[in-house]
């Protein structure tokens, strides 16, 4: 039994990392209609920005966290505008082999600028050691990680239920010509939206530095994880994108757990049943 609440223990917290990253790509893909494969690079940004911040500034890890997602930001707003906006409506193909050249161009300059090492980005001690649950012990920076999912979740859930904002998206996708003669500012949603998405990267990017360990090749080494996300949860779909990080983290612990060297083995042999009963994902809609 201990062993069983270990392994969920450690599977919400890397579910949850997986969540907070890869539901901006959901959202992108889902409501932009963009297949933006670049979304990995932009959390690999956010955690350099951290880590930079922490270790050669000496700053304190929520200021870094906050100025890596801003920062991030900042850096996406130029490319969206010179970039992105030439894709938007294009052939998924075409997306495709732009958003692969960006995520090149972002791996050259990291490795130029930062160098081919891990970098670590230094947690404040209340995240640094152990928290007693009552059945074991588990890392701070796991349960923050939790933390942080759950809140990230409740507050899209809140944008795009209970606000305009998602349904302005959709008319722009839909029929930009239309959207904008009924005064939707098609544009600034477009921007607004790959905004958030980029920032929900970053903040992924650096709440998951110690899961998934921030280095040049970090955009290549997990881009499938983070497409395999999208897909089994459906794009679009937060509720989707939540079960299938949590059902895929636990898959993959249990099989670190058990057999570490056939963890991902079971982690894609899950993708492909899931698939297979769910073409469109486990919340997806039908094309």
């Amino acid at each position: 039994m201990q062993t069983i609440l270990s392994i969920g223990a450690d599977a919400l917290a890397y579910g949850m990392v997986l969540f907070v990253i890869s539901i901006g790509l959901s959202l992108t893909m889902g409501l932009m209609k963009v297949v933006n494969l670049a979304h990995g690079a932009f959390a690999m940004i956010g955690g350099y920005i951290a880590s930079y911040l922490t270790q050669q500034m000496g700053l304190h890890f929520g200021f870094a966290m906050l100025a890596a997602v801003l920062g991030t930001v900042l850096i996406a707003i130029p490319l969206e505008r010179l970039l992105y906006r030439r894709i938007y409506g294009a052939p998924e193909l075409t997306q495709v082999l732009m958003t692969i050249g960006i995520t090149f161009a972002i791996i050259g300059i990291a490795n130029f600028l930062m160098g081919p090492t891990l970098k670590t980005i230094a947690l404040p001690p209340e995240l640094q050691g152990p928290v007693d649950i009552g059945f074991r012990t588990i890392a701070a920076h796991k349960l923050f990680a939790a933390a942080v999912g759950i809140v990230v979740a409740g507050a899209l859930w809140f944008l795009i239920e209970r606000t305009p904002f998602v349904v302005r998206l959709r008319a722009s996708v839909d029929d930009a010509a239309m959207a904008g003669a009924l005064g939707v500012r098609t544009r600034m949603v477009y921007a607004v939206s790959f905004a958030v998405a980029i920032g929900l990267a970053a903040l992924g990017g650096v709440v998951g530095a110690q899961l998934l360990p921030i280095e040049p090749y970090y955009a290549l080494r997990y881009m499938v994880t983070f497409l395999v996300v999208v897909s089994v949860g459906g794009a679009g779909s937060i509720p989707g994108a939540l079960i299938a990080c949590l059902l895929l983290g636990a898959v993959e612990t249990t099989g670190r757990y058990l057999m570490p060297e056939f963890g991902e083995f079971f982690f894609y042999l899950a993708v492909i049943a899931i698939v297979c009963i769910f073409p469109n994902g486990l919340l997806g809609r039908a094309k």
